[in-house]
Formats: C-alpha cells, structure tokens, sequence
C-alpha cells in the first residue's frame, strides 16, 4: 500500500500543479498581458503570447519534480521521471523561443513593409532554423553525439538537394518573389491562365490567392514565377474604369458631352470606391451601325471599387439621359418586301 502511495503522490503534486498553474496564467498571467499590452514596446508582449500555454506546463513539472525527491521510489524510476521532465522542459523551451523568433521576425516585417513585404515564409524559416538547434541540443543533453549527424547532413546536403528539387525551387521562388516586390500579399492579380483574387500569402512552398467568391487557388512558387501576371496594385491601386455608352445619331454630341461628364464627376465624387480628384472625359470611338459610340472614362480607388463605380454611373447615366431626352438606340433592323407578279 505504501509503494502505491508513493507512485501516486508525484501525480497528485502533477494535479495540484496542473490547478495552481491554471490559477496563474486565467488571472495573474492575464493581467500581465494586459499591461504588456498598453505599452509601446512590443518585444514583451510578443514574449508573454509566446508564453501562452507553457506556463500550465512548467508547474505541473515543477510539482512532479519536486514531489519524487520526497517519495521513496525506484532509483531508475526516478532518474527515468527526471530525464522525461529536462526533455520536455528543452521541448518546451524550444517551441517558446521558436514562437518569439518568428512573432519578432513578424513585427520586423510588418514594420518595414515598404522595404520587405510580410509574408509567413520569413516566419517559418526562422522557426523551423530554431527548432531544428533545439532538437540538436536534445541529442547533446541525451548524450547522444550530433557530430556524425552534422557530418552526414555535410555529405548528404547534395543528395538531400536532388531528392527536394521541387521542394528548394519553390522555396527560392517565393523568397525572389517577395524580394522583387512584384507581388505582395493584399495585392489583386490575375494569372495568365484565367484565375484572378487577392494574395492571401506567400509561404516556403506556395502563393494561396482568395478569389472574390471567397474561394483560394493555392499556386506553388515556381510556377507563379515563370507565369504572366496582371498586378492590378502596381504601380499604384488606383485605375481606369471604361465604360462604353452609345447614343442615337439625333443627339447633340456637345450637349451629350457635358452632360455625361457631369454625372460622372458626380459619381467621382459622392460615391465610395470613386477618387474625388479624378477629372472623368470621354472620347467618341466610332460611328456604329445604330448609334454614335464613345467611351467614358471614370477612376477607382483599387480594382474592387470599378465595380460599384461603374453600377452607379450606368444607373444615374440612364436616369440623366431619361431626363434630358437623350435617347440611347436599340439595334433596328429594316426589311423591304418586294411584291410578287
């Protein structure tokens, strides 16, 4: 009865752990965020985040480690429970400061976004480089020597190399795509082969693009680097929007003019999407088989904005014509009838 009772009080301290450290981090730890939270500097409260869900862990640790030096035990029961505990405490260290370098190399990237647009390739780069030196350090504190495993990874970096072609080639593709700032997430483009929507991300493998009805085409680095694109935020957001209107050979091309360009100055200016400062014109294009075309000529703000830019013109247009007795002709088709003998 009593062995039983010394196996079961370093679960009972891991239990007791378990509640004092979720008393800490649902109360205390909260209120510290909160205060990190309010400053300027963002260093601590990427560091207290990254801490988020460990703190639980470290004293139940701290419980059971302190537990079995009261209880009368197995000597290699003992020594087993400790290496478990120095394992998962490397394990754990290693995911915090896997989680800080990569929420840094984050604020980093957000704060010069001019010079590097933010992407979670950086990221991922920076925390896969640190949990693979944990691990390292794992192996060591085991003692179990990491020399051979450096040396093959030297002699084998070659064959690694062919055997992840694909895998590096996307790698360095999306890397020189961020580099070159020629798409950036947030940006809308449309790909040669017809799909078109916003950049979602870049990661170390592919480019996601959510497209408007809120589906994403997941395209691999390589691919996109070598594709023709339609970046419709370079170089600025802002673009043309061309509406083609026709109108009947009667008209007073000088009054359909000024009336035309009056609605659309309306438009730039009360509706959203529209820029303000922007002077609309037209430009007659063609005398057509019913009416004389032209084309007006409107600004968006960004690529999604043409579309509530141009509804509305074309509705108030409608409405101006209606009233001003400006007739916008249908296709009319004559037929002669000869008579018979």
């Amino acid at each position: 009865m009593e062995k039983i009772i010394n196996y079961l009080i370093p679960v009972g301290a891991g239990i007791l752990g378990w509640f004092i450290g979720w008393i800490f981090e649902k109360y205390i730890f909260k209120k510290i965020l909160k205060l990190a939270e309010k400053t300027t500097w963002r260093a601590d409260e990427v560091i207290l985040k990254s801490l988020k869900g460990h703190v639980i862990l470290w004293f139940i640790l701290l419980a059971v480690f302190i537990a079995i030096q009261f209880v009368i035990i197995p000597l290699n029961v003992k020594t087993f429970i400790k290496i478990a505990i120095l394992i998962i405490l490397i394990l754990s260290g290693t995911l915090i400061l896997a989680n800080i370098t990569g929420n840094v190399v984050q604020v980093y990237a957000d704060r010069f976004r001019d010079t590097l647009p933010p992407s979670s390739i950086f990221r991922n780069l920076a925390k896969g480089i640190i949990i693979l030196l944990g691990v390292l350090v794992l192996l060591n504190t085991l003692g179990i020597s990491i020399t051979p495993f450096i040396t093959a990874l030297g002699i084998g970096g070659l064959a690694v190399a062919l055997a992840l072609q694909d895998t590096l080639s996307n790698l360095f593709a999306g890397i020189h795509i961020l580099i070159s700032k020629q798409i950036r997430p947030g940006d809308y483009v449309k790909l040669e082969t017809g799909e078109e929507g916003f950049v979602h991300d870049i990661t170390w493998r592919n480019t996601t693009i959510r497209m408007l009805p809120n589906n994403m085409v997941i395209i691999p680095n390589s691919k996109l680097s070598s594709m023709v694109v339609v970046n419709y935020f370079l170089p600025q957001n802002e673009l043309s929007v061309v509406v083609p209107v026709g109108v009947s050979y009667d008209s007073d091309l000088e009054k359909v003019e000024k009336i035309t360009v009056e609605v659309a100055k309306e438009v730039m200016k009360e509706v959203d999407g529209g820029v303000p400062e922007f002077e609309p014109f037209i430009r007659y294009t063609q005398f057509a088989d019913f009416s004389i075309n032209f084309n007006v000529i409107l600004r968006a703000k960004d690529y999604v904005s043409q579309f509530i830019v141009r509804h509305e013109f074309i509705k108030r247009l409608h409405k101006r014509y209606k009233k001003e007795g400006i007739e916008i002709p249908f296709p009319i088709r004559t037929v002669y009838l000869e008579k018979g003998d």
